[in-house]
């Protein structure tokens, strides 16, 4: 059912009965259960989607549901309207063709906008739902989505053989393109699926649904009964568009909590999603809560065969309740997950002692893969061989400096040659030339470079120039800010101060100072809880079912007695029966009415204990 707040409180806008089991199937009452449902996300088909899960695994889908009046995105109404236009229509198939129709005729009800091509521009950016229901056809529970092997077949629906239990509650998770399901298993294993294929809209011609109207024959709600539409193995396995098969799941993991092991039939687990990373998602158990990151999502971008590692999801427990390794008592009654504008992920969590507890969560760097070390040696790898490629400015050989003169001559015969002689000067001219080779030359080749490499040093010199120019700019836009950021930490400072404050005014009152109920307590106080909501409440159905019966009576037997009294006849059986009906009456209005002064006795006598034992917990804080 969905309610519009808004227009009525008691009144349903949509009513729609499932009735997930197919003509001639019989199933367990149990196994027929909802255990939760999830409305889809911002993708396709999916946006007007209602995903349903049941106690034995099963998952089922009705589309398209929207609520009146709700506002959608103009751009992804035309890529699904024209997507059936393609598609459908085109289609050489008469089933494929008929659910096309079908679905361009709600659509250009339901969003009028979409048969005017202004519509293209941007003049609107967005559509609101009128009310509109087909009138001679209902929509088809579709479902049970089967799974896909690696093979390519559907397997059965249900738990997998890694599951225990029966499942507890459903998720539904968009990342990116993927649709992801998640069931909780009450053995502590989350089952994580995905679509394989794209949802279409479905209807049953020939069970038209039911229509509240007003005086001017505008549909103020609808009911209708969705019934699951039985197809064989074949049509099971073909999954082209619009032919009213429900999509495949693929099997992405199978999630262990490794849970504490506990007495009774097994855990209530609760799942959510982090608003600001819709890669993790949060499970509530009766031992604390947990975080479960996806690692392979996006899952339509990966590769198969590679980063096969990466696939696993990890599990990170962010708060543990267990006691002695026991987790028999939930201790928990409350979870939410925020984002704030500043980019963080934080939790909220209520315990049953009524404490506040407050959890900012890690979201940077989580996705990265494992093997990021590796990258990172590759890259210092390869810009070390870079560095290596580039030349230097000058060459090594005239680092090293010139080489050093080898005289020929010893030092004994120069003494005794003379310089005016002819082998004076000789030896003279060999000095001249060995030095002008060695030292001169070398003159040339460092000459020659320095000029060669002058356009070099002057580019390098510029873009160090250019960096420091860079950088000269970042530390002005940092110091610029760094006044801001100042204010910030002072305001943030005075707010701590402000709530430690306020914190210690609320620790003085007297209720900060009393005790904890005991154990027998809470037990007694819970017994007198259930007294009260469970038995009272049978207890005034029964008297107002025995009060209708008596005014239906009471009705039957006047007619009768005027009947009786224009023939002549009287019987009196009627008031025998009516005197027995009104001391039975009158009976249980004086059970109930002894059964409200015992609970009334049991509570002020369970408030005079508390009073005189206290609570040590928290205050419950106020306009915080």
């Amino acid at each position: 059912m969905l309610f519009n707040l808004a227009v009525d409180l008691l009144e349903p806008e949509q009513e729609y009965y499932l009735q997930p089991a197919g003509p001639g199937r019989s199933r367990n009452a149990s196994s027929m259960c909802p255990v939760g449902f999830s409305f889809g996300g911002d993708h396709l088909w999916d946006r007007f989607s209602v995903f349903v899960a049941f106690s034995d695994g099963s998952i089922y889908v009705i589309c398209p549901v929207v609520p009146f009046g709700s506002l959608f995105q103009c751009e992804s109404l035309l890529e699904i309207y024209n997507d059936a236009h393609t598609f459908g229509l085109m289609s050489t198939n008469s089933v494929a063709t008929s659910n096309a129709t079908y679905a361009i005729s709600w659509l250009e009800a339901t969003f009028p906008e979409l048969q005017n091509q202004e519509i293209e521009g941007d003049s609107l950016s967005f559509s609101r739902a009128r009310a509109y229901a087909v009138f001679d056809a209902s929509l088809v529970l579709q479902g049970p989505l089967r799974r896909v092997g690696q093979s390519g077949n559907e397997d059965s629906v249900g738990r997998s053989a890694e599951c225990e239990g029966r499942a507890v509650s459903f998720l539904y998770n968009s990342v990116s393109k993927d649709s992801i399901l998640v069931t909780a298993w009450s053995g502590g294993q989350l089952q994580i699926d995905a679509l394989a294929d794209e949802i279409q809209p479905v209807w049953s011609v020939g069970s038209p649904p039911r229509l509240r109207l007003d005086s001017r024959d505008d549909i103020l709600g609808l009911a209708m009964i969705c019934e699951s539409i039985a197809c064989s193995r074949m049509e099971k396995l073909d999954h082209n568009a619009w032919l009213g098969n429900p999509p495949p799941l693929l099997r992405l993991a199978i999630v262990d909590l490794a849970l504490p092991r506990r007495a009774e039939s097994g855990y209530n687990i609760s799942l959510f999603i982090d608003t600001l990373m819709p890669e993790r998602i949060y499970s509530l158990h009766d031992g604390g809560i947990d975080s479960i990151v996806l690692h392979f999502l996006p899952f339509t971008s990966q590769t198969n065969g590679k980063d096969d590692t990466m696939r696993t999801p990890s599990v990170h427990p962010v708060l543990n309740t267990c006691q002695n390794g026991s987790a028999s008592e939930p201790s928990i009654c409350g979870f939410v997950s925020l984002s704030d504008s500043f980019g963080y992920s934080w939790i909220v969590a209520v315990t049953l002692s009524q404490e506040c507890v407050v959890l900012e969560m890690k979201t940077w760097d989580l996705l990265l893969p494992l093997s990021i070390d590796m990258e990172k040696k590759n890259i210092q790898s390869v810009g070390q061989s870079n560095e290596r490629d580039i030349q230097p400015i000058i060459s090594k050989e005239l680092l090293s400096g010139p080489k050093e003169v080898l005289v020929p001559w010893a030092s004994q015969s120069l003494r005794a040659v003379a310089a005016d002689s002819i082998e004076g000067r000789s030896t003279l001219h060999q000095y001249f030339k060995l030095f002008h080779e060695t030292y001169v030359e070398y003159a040339h080749k460092v000459h020659l470079e320095l000029k060669h490499h002058a356009p070099q040093l002057k580019k390098i010199i510029n873009d160090q120039h250019t960096r420091l120019g860079d950088a000269h700019q970042k530390l002005l836009k940092v110091e610029e800010k760094e006044h801001i950021l100042q204010k910030r930490v002072d305001r943030a400072i005075q707010m701590h101060n402000s709530l430690e404050e306020r914190l210690q005014h609320l620790r003085n009152l007297p209720g900060a100072h009393k005790k904890p109920l005991s154990k027998a307590e809470r037990q007694f106080k819970s017994e007198l809880d259930h007294f009260k909501e469970v038995e009272l409440d049978a207890l005034h159905s029964s008297v107002e079912a025995v009060s209708a019966r008596l005014r239906r009576h009471m009705h039957t037997s006047k007619a009768s007695q005027q009947q009786k009294k224009i023939s002549g006849k009287k019987i009196s059986a009627g008031d025998d029966q009516i005197s027995i009906l009104k001391s039975a009456l009158e009976k249980l209005s004086i059970v109930n009415i002894e059964n409200s002064k015992k609970v009334k006795i049991v509570e002020s006598s369970l408030n005079n204990t508390e009073k005189i034992s206290g609570e040590s917990s928290l205050p419950r804080l106020k306009n915080c």
